[in-house]
Formats: structure tokens, sequence, C-alpha cells
């Protein structure tokens, strides 16, 4: 609460620490590390530079893969009064275009080549965007005067008034404008203040102060243009962390073994990745291997759920934690204190597992809109069926029709250039979330239920959550994806996509569907199902960059083959 910045909080934590330590290191060996000197070096001659393209309130569009230049870029946009607009690596040429239309960014600053390809005509034909300042030296370019390669920086000469922190900036100034990557129709402009992302380093703090302490690892690979991994910057600088960036998420596994993180911030989807591939290791022991892994889980799980523990079980427990879970941890580098889960919804059996076998996993919830977390579950008191107290910065209440209401300095200043939809979003002060939940009346935790928009409507008028059968299809380690379809419909059809890795067997698909659906209502049962070969990937535009699948583009895809099915 004490900055009026998030470029004071960084200023301010560059003087507290050693500026010989490394303080950004990529894993990817063609990038540099930075030492605390370094970026704060990089950041005031970009920011020198910057200065000379922008005015006050003009916005940046950065456009870059996760890697140190990413938050240096950030920092000096907003150390020049600048509005960062973050945009992800996996968008289209027309995505980028919707947007650079929408808030006519006077710069752009590209990573490489490649990226740059993207948005070449139309970055080099429009006159609003005055410079694009280029990462890499990595070829050449159609207009030269248009464009600044990064290494020019180095015959920047700073003087003492370079290298003060920007003192025009308050709370309530606008620090990013994020777009929702969204599941459906064009992404909005999320404009997010500095004091909104403050309150929530003020929130994760309170979070992570029994967990980590100050110089902690973190290792970075959610794309930083989402509103939850660009939050996570700052909580890692008000900590003073080194912060690890992971080479790709095909090489992650690999990555968290090198950097030994005490941290790390995941969307479900990896943690269902991970489930799976620790069950299909689980599943191939035999004897006296099977009993002990699954006494691990059954007394982890206990235990997790504060259930009291005969004195045996105390002992079984102990020889558990130092034969399995030691020996899981230490694939995860051997330090790391906490997975976080947030960006969605994490299944219930997966957090039971995860925290049963040694990896305490702490889900959250949260919004763009909301900077972007409302809440998340401490470590000394997790409760995987919900999503944990409200941070103590902001209010969450439940309105009469169950959408969960929050208030607070870390909800948006609006939708950019949507004052209609700013309306419908944020009344007297509370945003309306688009999700249903309701809070514990014993320890006053916010369980989401349900999402308003996404609910199956049958014919017969019932609702129906798809998530909640999409979760329990995709727990079988032969189930990859799925999306469950009924709206306007007598009854329910899947579309399965299936792991690649186990032998396809239609039979064992059926046995699953039947299983499922004992424990599922009348109208919840799916009735029918359809197996495809393509998987739901960013590539092909059928998932958001955080993981998500777009409904609304697989069903319009498949949607012959759908009907097929009634």
């Amino acid at each position: 609460m004490k900055y009026n910045s998030l470029v004071e909080l960084f200023f301010e934590r560059i003087r507290k620490e050693n500026s010989k330590n490394i303080f950004l290191h990529p894993l990817n060996a063609s990038l540099k590390s930075f030492t605390w000197a370094e970026t704060e070096e990089y950041v005031f001659k970009l920011s020198k530079l910057i200065k000379t393209i922008i005015k006050k309130g003009d916005r940046c569009l950065l456009l870059s893969e996760n890697r140190p230049e990413w938050l240096i870029s950030d920092i000096a946009i907003m150390q020049s009064g600048g509005i960062t607009v973050p945009s992800y690596t996996t968008y289209t040429t027309q995505d980028y275009e919707y947007i650079m239309n929408d808030c006519k960014p006077s710069l752009v600053i590209v990573s490489g080549k490649k990226l740059f390809e993207k948005i070449e005509n139309f970055s080099l034909k429009n006159e609003f965007i005055k410079k694009i300042i280029y990462f890499d030296d990595d070829g050449s370019y159609n207009n030269e005067k248009k464009i600044i390669k990064a290494s020019s920086l180095k015959n920047i000469v700073l003087h003492k008034e370079d290298k003060e922190a920007c003192k025009e900036i308050t709370r309530s100034s606008p620090a990013c404008i994020i777009y929702t990557s969204g599941t459906g129709g064009n992404p909005k402009g999320v404009i997010l203040s500095h004091g909104g992302i403050l309150s929530n380093v003020d929130g994760a703090n309170e979070i992570l102060k029994p967990i980590i302490k100050e110089g902690a690892t973190f290792l970075t690979w959610l794309p930083l243009s989402h509103s939850y991994e660009h939050a996570v910057q700052f909580v890692q600088i008000s900590v003073g962390a080194k912060v690890v960036y992971a080479e790709s998420i095909e090489k992650l596994l690999k990555n968290i073994s090198i950097a030994k993180p005490d941290i790390m911030t995941a969307v479900p989807r990896f943690y269902q990745n991970l489930y799976n591939k620790i069950n299909i290791n689980f599943k191939s022991q035999k004897g006296f291997k099977k009993k002990i892994i699954d006494k691990t889980i059954s007394l982890g799980i206990k235990k997790l759920l504060n259930k009291k523990m005969r004195f045996f079980e105390i002992f079984q427990n102990y020889i558990c934690e130092k034969l399995v879970r030691k020996k899981i941890k230490n694939q995860f580098g051997g330090k790391l204190k906490a997975f976080v889960s947030g960006g969605g919804a994490l299944d219930k059996e997966i957090g039971e597992f995860l925290n049963a076998i040694g990896l305490p996993t702490l889900q959250g919830y949260g919004l763009t809109e909301a900077s972007p977390v409302v809440s998340c579950n401490p470590i000394h008191k997790i409760r995987i069926d919900t999503v944990g107290p409200a941070f103590s910065q902001n209010e969450v209440k439940i309105a009469e029709d169950g959408e969960i209401l929050v208030k607070g300095e870390n909800v948006m200043l609006g939708y950019w250039g949507k004052e209609k939809e700013t309306k419908e979003s944020i009344k007297n002060g509370w945003l309306h979330t688009g999700d249903i939940g309701e809070i514990t009346k014993e320890d006053g935790y916010l369980k989401i239920t349900d999402r308003k928009k996404d609910i199956i409507v049958t014919l017969g008028g019932d609702n129906i959550s798809p998530a909640k059968i999409e979760n329990l299809l995709t727990n079988h380690i032969e189930i990859d994806q799925s999306l469950v379809f009924g709206d306007k419909k007598n009854y329910l059809v899947a579309l399965l996509v299936l792991n690649k890795e186990i032998q396809k067997d239609n039979e064992k698909i059926n046995q699953i569907i039947n299983n499922i659906n004992k424990n599922l209502t009348q109208i919840e049962k799916i009735k029918k199902f359809l197996v495809i070969n393509e998987s739901f990937t960013i590539e092909n535009g059928l998932m958001t960059p955080t993981l998500k699948v777009k409904r609304n583009k697989v069903i319009k895809k498949y949607l012959s083959e759908i009907e097929k099915l009634y």
C-alpha cells in the first residue's frame, strides 16, 4: 500500500538488492541473463528512448515471447508515462490488426523477425504507429526509418535526471490494457490501474509469506501477456525473486528440474496433464511399490482433509513421505513449496491427488477485470473444493441470482473505448464476474459452482454445467480433451480427443462413459460421443492462449458431425 506505482515498487526493490545478483535468467541459451543493475540500466535507457516517441497516456503494444526484455519493456513503458498493451504471440495477423485498430498504439515493441512478420504490413503503413523497437538484430527491414534496433541503446548516455522513478504516476493511473483472450467474440481491452495490480501484490504476499523467503526462485512459463502472469511479475519484484524463464511448454518438466523453483503458477490444463502423466506411471507399478503409492495417496488425502489419523497411520505416512513424496519433490527440483493454480477451475480430484503426493497446490480465483486475483487458498488451510478466502484488499459478495460480485481497488478502470460494456460490468462499484458461487458459512471460503455464460440449456429447459462433466471425462488418462454439447437438445453428447500415447479402444471409452453416467443425474448423462482426431490447440484456433477451449469455434467446426449424433 505504500507505493504510488509499479515503477516505484521496482526501483525501491533495486535499492535493497545486491546489484550483481542475477535477477532475470532465461533457460534459452541464446538469450541473455540480467543482474539487478543491468535490468535497471536497460529500463532507464529504453525509457529515455521511448520518451522521445510517445506522450503521456499513449499506448505501447508489447509483442514478445517470455524473456527478460519483456519485463524490462513493460517497466520502461510505464516509466515513460505510457500504457503497456501486452499481446499474445499466438494471435493471428487479423487479431493483431483488430487490437491495434482498437487501441491505436504510438509505439510497437517486438522481439524478433518471426513475430514482426505477423504485424509488418499493418504497423508500417499506419501512421499512428510512430516507431517499432526491435529486441533482436536478426535481419534487414523494409522501413529503416520507422524501426529502431534495441542494440542502439548502448549509445544512449544517462544523466542524473534520467535515473529517477517517474513521479507523475498515481495509483489510479492506467498501467496496462490487457485484451481478454475470450472463448467467443472479439477481445475487449481491460484497463488495469497501478493501484489495482499493487493491491493484488499485497494480497499475494499475504498468501505467500508462510511459504517463501526473499530471494526465492520463480519459474515463469505462462504467457506474460496474460493478466495472471503479468501480475506475478510484480510479486516477483516485491520479494526480490530470481526469475527463471522456461524455454517452452514442451520442455517444461525438464526446465522445472533445472530451475529448482520455490513456487510456480500455472493454469488447470497444466495440472491435468501432470496428473495424467504421474498416474500412467503409478498404474504401471506392481507389488510393494503399488501398495505404498496407494497408501501415500489415501493418507495424503486424509491429512489434507484434516481427518484424524491413528498412530500406525502417522507412522505409515512418515514412511510414505520418505519413500514416495520426497522422490516426487526431487523430480521438481526439490525446493518446490507450492504450485498456484488460477485462470480456470481446478478439478477437485486433481487437487487432492497433487497435494496428497507431496506437491502442495493452492487454488485461487480471479479474472482479468480484477487485476486479476480475487481469492486464494492459504498453505496452512487448503480446501480443494474452494478457491480460498477473498484477499483482504477486496470485498466479495453473492448477488441474489448467485453471481459473484467484487469490489475494491483491484477492479478495472473499465473496457477500452467501451462505455456501455463497462457500465454493464461494473454497477455501483461492484464488478459482476459472470461466475456463480457461494461463500462457506464455517470459514468464509469462496466456492465457484458455475459459469453464467457457459451453461447448457436443454430442450426441456434444464440448466447444465458442461465443465463439470468435461472434468470427469478428462480425469481419465485415456481422454485428453473433451467438449460436452446439448444446447436446445433432448440429451447431451460429447466430442472426445483421446490420449495419443494410449492405444485407442472404443470399448474402453464406452465403459468410462457408462461409469461416469452412474454418478450423474438423468439430464447430465452422456447419451452419445464422437472421437475426433484433431486436438484443440492454440495453433488451430480452438484454444485460447491460456489453454481454455473455445467452445463456440469447436461447435461451429464440428456442427454437422454433432447433428448426426441426434
